[in-house]
């Protein structure tokens, strides 16, 4: 790339979609449908602000080498495999309760490969910041097992890619989705090199995620869970954040900000009840930035994990991109 066309991309925001997600199809009546992004995608390439200040890079799908980063190769075989015996019809992985059909496989690594070229891009200073818009969701599923809609753990993938590429020492990975990343958590609870906050609602699925869940080994102390009771609203959120998570940061000081972005805790959602607002995420995404700016030179990736209202999920992207486009800015 030319200095001059570095240049012209160094205050852009990436937005990171491709079309094919909507392949995976999971059934009437499921909440994780393609229907959940079509309007998100509409609303945001008909924004002015937001197309003015973004660009969609292209991206290709995690080969198997980078999967095994994180996923035992027996598993991703077993994903190939489970996948590869499906015409037209749909099944569920045999690990859990996800939801797969013929095209499902070509998806999840199409998802993790799009935040794998965010990472690059970012590192690279093609774009200051990026939002994945990715389906099917990933932080539910272990090294070796699918679950919870998830089939690969798409931030993991990028945390452990960030590491060997690019020999990051210290990477924040960030969960407000309304259930507990227990897929993130279990990947690198005995890892020192990875800090994982969620802040999520209990009792909920999967159960996981109470504050005495503290990481082990090494990674004592490097695993920091926030669980709230339904209707808990954005002040517990905000709360959550420069109580707990800003304190930690001053000792641990990331080199890069990763967020695992689940929306299903917005007020009206099909699924969740903690009855944040737009807002709510906005002010979240400034704390998050500001942390970003202060230890990682601004490097944040934001991953789509949940979410079931299209509306919620495009009016709380727009509130996000908004503050990645100021701080770029």
């Amino acid at each position: 790339m030319s200095i001059s066309s570095a240049f012209a991309y160094e205050k852009k925001v990436g937005i990171f979609y491709d079309e094919r997600f909507l392949l995976h199809d999971t059934g009437p009546n499921h909440p994780e449908n393609p229907e959940r992004l079509i309007p998100v995608i509409r609303d945001l390439k008909n924004n002015d602000h937001i197309s003015s200040n973004t660009i969609w890079p292209n991206f290709e799908a995690a080969t198997v080498e980078e999967l095994n980063l994180v996923h035992t190769k027996e598993y991703i075989e077993l994903v190939d495999r489970q996948i590869s015996q499906i015409n037209n019809s749909r099944a569920y992985l045999s690990t859990g309760d996800t939801p797969i059909s013929k095209h499902t496989n070509l998806v999840a690594k199409l998802a993790v490969g799009a935040g794998l070229e965010a990472a690059d891009q970012i590192m690279a200073g093609t774009i200051s910041t990026a939002f994945a818009l990715v389906r099917p969701p990933g932080h539910h599923a272990t090294a070796s097992m699918g679950m919870g809609f998830c089939v690969y753990n798409s931030v993991a993938v990028v945390a452990r890619y960030l590491q060997k590429k690019y020999n990051l020492k210290r990477i924040l990975i960030v969960d407000f989705d309304v259930h507990h990343g227990n897929g993130t958590q279990d990947i690198f609870y005995e890892d020192d090199s990875v800090f994982y906050f969620s802040v999520h609602q209990h009792p909920f699925y999967p159960r996981s995620g109470r504050p005495d869940e503290i990481g082990a080994g090494k990674g004592k102390g490097f695993t920091l869970n926030v669980d709230l009771p339904k209707a808990s609203g954005n002040k517990a959120l905000i709360q959550a954040f420069k109580s707990k998570l800003k304190p930690a940061m001053e000792q641990f000081k990331p080199e890069f900000v990763l967020v695992s972005a689940g929306f299903d805790a917005h007020e009206g959602d099909l699924l969740g009840q903690l009855d944040y607002t737009d807002e709510g995420y906005k002010e979240v995404a400034e704390i998050l930035q500001e942390i970003s700016d202060e230890y990682a030179k601004g490097r944040t990736l934001y991953m789509l994990e949940g979410g079931y209202v299209a509306d919620n999920i495009s009016r709380s992207v727009t509130q996000i991109l908004d503050v990645l486009i100021t701080s770029s800015q």
